[in-house]
């Protein structure tokens, strides 16, 4: 068995970080002189001429495919008053609001509770296709809790021919559910580090997204992605956790210039930074996205966002939260269960999900809602109260694959947990890969389309946490035939 990235005690060491508004300790951008963003801005071509634009200006990205320039220099060399906007920072979307994985190595069957003790008997521990309930739920292959002849969704489709643009802190192709699924020639590093497009020290965030979306379950004790015959472009964005929206808006219209089918981002801006009357450049920002998304759309590309982890109605004055809320943008929320294998015997009688304090469909409690979500997905939920307990909390995460550096600049591959609205959108941009695998001519409002109107009704929360529904690849790949 693969050694999965876990250890209880380093685990809830690390779970005792505070939520995201924390740790945003300041707007990186022109003005602050640190992050990558430092420095930096953005060039409306709108608004200004290519060639006014003085030689002094480093230009860091061409998008003149919707009229922007990313740039660093001094943005009053740039001749006009609505030509430059400040490159801010842009931060992943599970970062430090949600417990994950943090420690080392640790074989599945001999993880050990707080007092040493192993968590499960020699041999009784669950496979790792049966941590994940987020594609049991879904029935994706042979991970149904209900073993028996009817049809999964990989009986119909697996994605084959449909391609996903992860656009998030790199890929890993090291990883043996991965190896086979990232696409060299067309994966990029769009930070200006000097590595390539894989973490290099960016964390696993992407690899586990990527996971998600096609991992392969190669060794037949992986996991499984929701579209593993799909191809993945790793578009890297970020260096740590933050990241330049410069360098994500070029990647965006890079996914789609890459023949991409689905562009997957899991990233925004944090509270405080939702509030467009004290931070008007996020009315600038909410332009460059909106171009963005609407070049992508056009090229055939639907850019899928996660909603965000601060628990916020989007719908409320003064809160603006991007990208999610940019026009074109598909938002997912999360959702996830509570109490799923806490009791050990659940795995060996196929009960695990009929046995759940709370659904898999339940909003999570840390996601944002409001009528810029267009469906929910799982994304992974916690139970405050349990963590430290007795009970095995953390298999209400999602489980993914995940690298960590072995000190000899290569990774150690494993699997772990991770929870955001991060861990829903990759469910989305996985299903949207199955359904180009199918129509490949359909267009991006087709897709939209069976997206929405196959989604799962009347779920817990309502059209608040769910907008059309909770995510159902059943009655999604049915219609899509």
């Amino acid at each position: 068995m693969v050694a999965m990235i876990f250890d209880r005690r380093s685990l809830l060491k690390g779970i005792g970080a505070a939520g995201v508004a924390t740790t945003f300790s300041g707007l990186a951008s022109a003005e602050s002189g640190e992050g990558p963003a430092a420095g930096r801005f953005l060039i409306d071509l709108r608004e200004v001429d290519r060639s006014d634009v003085p030689d002094e200006v480093e230009i860091v990205h061409d998008i003149s495919e919707i009229d922007l320039l990313a740039a660093r220099g001094d943005p009053e060399a740039v001749p006009g008053v609505d030509s430059t906007t400040p490159d801010v920072a842009v931060y992943q979307d599970n970062t430090g609001s949600v417990p994950e994985n943090t420690g080392p190595p640790v074989e599945v069957d001999k993880a050990p509770d707080e007092s040493g003790s192993p968590a499960w008997d020699e041999g009784e521990a669950p496979s790792n296709n049966e941590l994940q309930w987020d594609k049991r739920a879904q029935r994706l292959g042979d991970l149904s809790d209900r073993p028996d002849n009817r049809r999964t969704i990989h009986d119909t489709t697996t994605g084959e021919g449909a391609r996903v643009a992860v656009i998030d802190s790199g890929v890993s192709d090291a990883h043996p559910d991965l190896e086979d699924v990232v696409n060299e020639d067309l994966s990029e590093n769009f930070t200006t580090d000097e590595y390539d497009f894989r973490p290099n020290g960016a964390g696993d965030h992407g690899t586990h997204v990527a996971g998600t979306v096609a991992a392969t379950n190669a060794n037949g004790d992986g996991v499984l992605g929701t579209a593993p015959d799909a191809e993945v472009v790793s578009l890297r964005v970020f260096s740590d956790v933050e990241g330049a929206t410069g360098d994500v808006i070029a990647a965006i219209v890079a996914a789609a210039n890459r023949g991409c089918d689905a562009a997957n981002l899991s990233l925004g801006y944090p509270v405080p930074f939702v509030d467009p009357e004290k931070y008007p450049f996020l009315l600038a920002l909410k332009e460059a996205y909106e171009r963005a998304a609407a070049y992508a759309r056009e090229e055939g590309t639907l850019v899928v966002n996660s909603a965000g982890n601060d628990g916020i109605d989007m719908d409320g004055e003064g809160i603006l939260s991007l990208p999610t809320e940019a026009e074109g943008v598909f938002g997912v929320s999360a959702t996830g269960p509570i109490g799923f294998l806490w009791d050990d015997k659940q795995h060996r009688e196929d009960l695990a999900l009929k046995r759940l304090t709370d659904p898999t469909s339940s909003p999570a409690n840390y996601t944002n809602y409001g009528s810029a979500v267009d469906v929910s997905a799982a994304g992974g939920d916690y139970d405050p109260e349990a963590i430290g307990g007795g009970d095995e909390w953390f298999y209400d995460l999602v489980f993914s694959t995940i690298v960590t550096p072995d000190g000899d600049d290569g990774v150690e591959t494993g699997y772990g947990w991770k929870a955001g609205t991060s861990m829903a959108a990759p469910q989305v941009s996985g299903a949207v890969a199955l359904v180009r695998s199918l129509r490949p001519d359909a267009s991006v409002d087709e897709v939209e389309s069976l997206l929405r109107e196959t989604a799962s009704e009347d779920e817990p929360g309502g059209e608040a946490y769910h907008g059309a529904g909770h995510l159902d690849l059943r009655r999604l790949v049915k219609e899509a035939r």
